[in-house]
């Protein structure tokens, strides 16, 4: 199968796509590794947008299969707030820490029940003429904690708990949340059609 590029230079994200896709024979590629590849403005009004557009945008650059992900949070009580801002929520210096303070600040002193959220999930695939061939979303639906608990995952995961299990995403170990994530159900569904796709390739250029 020929190998497939991650349009995406967080690390932490990456090795968790890594660690999904390992399992399948997959070889991903870093778009750290190759120079050439620019910075996608992800200007997109939807996860989708954002993720079609990185797919799309590097796989022409590196001339190779690539694919491109967005996710964020949804919060309910602020009308789907950060949603395609999550990264940059605070601004556009924003960190992790920043973006968690501004969160908790707007939602204030809501009880639980107003403090419901999900993570969304948007991966793209694009050939390596650029053509989107593959997308799917998935989400994970939790509530916003008012202290942050746990040290594992990034962004707001020490913040999002899963009511059903009483962790939140920076409490749970990455093998449980390797099953549990909007990014593991986003790619649950995404892999056989991607494993075939490569296949079908890799065959056809035999």
């Amino acid at each position: 199968m020929p190998p497939i590029v991650l349009a995406s230079r967080n690390r932490k994200k990456s090795a968790e796509i890594q660690a999904l896709l390992g399992p399948h024979a997959v070889q991903v590629l870093s778009v750290a590794d190759f120079p050439q590849a620019t910075e996608v403005d992800e200007d997109g009004d939807t996860f989708a947008a954002n993720a079609a557009k990185k797919a799309s945008q590097i796989a022409l650059q590196v001339g190779h299969w690539t694919i491109g992900e967005d996710s964020g949070l949804r919060v309910d009580a602020l009308g789907g707030a950060p949603g395609v801002y999550s990264a940059r929520y605070s601004g556009p210096d924003a960190t992790d820490e920043r973006n968690n303070a501004k969160l908790i600040g707007e939602l204030g002193n809501r009880p639980a029940a107003e403090r419901g959220a999900e993570y969304v999930c948007h991966v793209a695939v694009a050939n390596p003429q650029g053509k989107v061939v593959l997308s799917v979303e998935a989400t994970c639906r939790g509530r916003i904690t008012t202290l942050p608990r746990g040290t594992n995952g990034f962004g707001y995961d020490p913040y999002f708990e899963i009511p059903e299990y009483h962790h939140t995403f920076g409490e749970l170990s990455p093998l449980v949340k390797q099953v549990l994530s909007h990014r593991a159900r986003a790619f649950r569904r995404l892999i056989p059609q991607l494993v075939q796709l490569l296949h079908d390739s890799g065959s056809a250029e035999l």
